[in-house]
């Protein structure tokens, strides 16, 4: 199940009725927002919303993403002016869907989202549906991407510090996250669906009790000489010990069904790595008045056993 993390709100994926009023209505668990989805004989429409804390009201596009220019329908290809029954000498010129049962041509169109009414353009080449209603399987897959994407074999973000293993208290230590762009083949209810993974947040749980993120600074690695330095991803340990630091990254994901378009799935997956251990030591100065070469029997220098604390 995709579920975001408490300090991010739950996003709503609406699918813009363009015509007629059948409604699909689907949950993942009664934790999540409803997804909704609203097709007939001319198509369906994608976007997606969220709750903007600061003004209280619903906005486009989810958080740390770019908002989708474009907006997107399909027709079906060769419909007789009925809209009942295919015209078959028409599909004999129409891309073959032969790959399966019940295989159906369409024809995707996109519209920027700032026309009203939208100016449709097609997306060339036509493309197939398959199942006895190419519709509703489309409808249904919209309702369940989101569910789809959380249980996809994505990799983790990876997360690297500085120094390592073994850091200082009282010390920043650099965290930065190592993560990449993903893409997956996946067969829905008889369909190709492609879906893309793309990291946009990250979230470290340091191990003392203390957290950061969700952020979209992903962090970067410092030269050596400037290790110490404080960073938008480092962290101060205030105690010795072990710790175990785990790096939850946000993905973002778009999907397309059958080589159609690219669409937004709502919402976002959390991808967890496997715990990683920091030690943390104190550092002990100590002044010496001479140097190993004029004193090699003194404190600190090579072979001399240190002292007690």
């Amino acid at each position: 199940m995709i579920s975001i993390a408490s300090r991010v709100l739950p996003l709503l994926v609406t699918l813009i009725l363009l015509s007629g009023p059948s409604v699909l209505e689907a949950r993942a668990d009664s934790s999540d927002s409803p997804v909704k989805g609203g097709w007939d004989q001319t198509g369906v429409a994608v976007s997606s919303w969220h709750l903007d804390p600061s003004s209280g009201v619903w906005v486009d596009a989810p958080r740390a993403v770019a908002e989708n220019p474009n907006i997107y329908k399909f027709e079906y290809l060769c419909l007789d002016p009925a809209g009942n029954n295919f015209d078959v000498p028409c599909l004999t010129g129409a891309v073959r869907c032969d790959q399966a049962p019940g295989g159906r041509p369409v024809r995707w169109y996109t519209s920027l989202r700032v026309f009203d009414p939208p100016v449709w353009s097609a997306v060339p080449p036509d493309r197939c549906v398959y199942l006895e209603k190419p519709v509703d399987v489309l409808g249904q897959i919209a309702a369940q991407i989101q569910t789809k994407f959380q249980q996809l074999p994505v990799t983790p973000g990876k997360t690297v510090l500085q120094p390592s293993p073994h850091t200082l208290r009282g010390a920043e230590t650099n965290f930065y996250a190592e993560a990449s762009e993903q893409t997956f083949n996946v067969d829905m209810l008889g369909q190709d669906v492609f879906i893309t993974a793309k990291p946009v947040q990250y979230t470290w749980r340091y191990g003392d009790g203390t957290s950061l993120g969700p952020q979209t600074a992903a962090g970067g690695p410092l030269p050596q000489d400037r290790w110490g330095e404080k960073t938008l991803t480092s962290h101060v340990y205030a105690q010795t010990g072990d710790f175990r630091v785990v790096l939850t990254t946000h993905f973002q994901g778009t999907y397309s069904v059958n080589g159609g378009p690219q669409l937004p799935i709502p919402g976002q997956g959390q991808f967890s790595s496997p715990p990683q251990t920091v030690s943390v030591w104190r550092s002990i100065t100590r002044n010496y008045a001479d140097t190993c070469l004029e004193n090699p029997h003194g404190q600190g220098c090579p072979g001399v056993a240190p002292a007690a604390p």
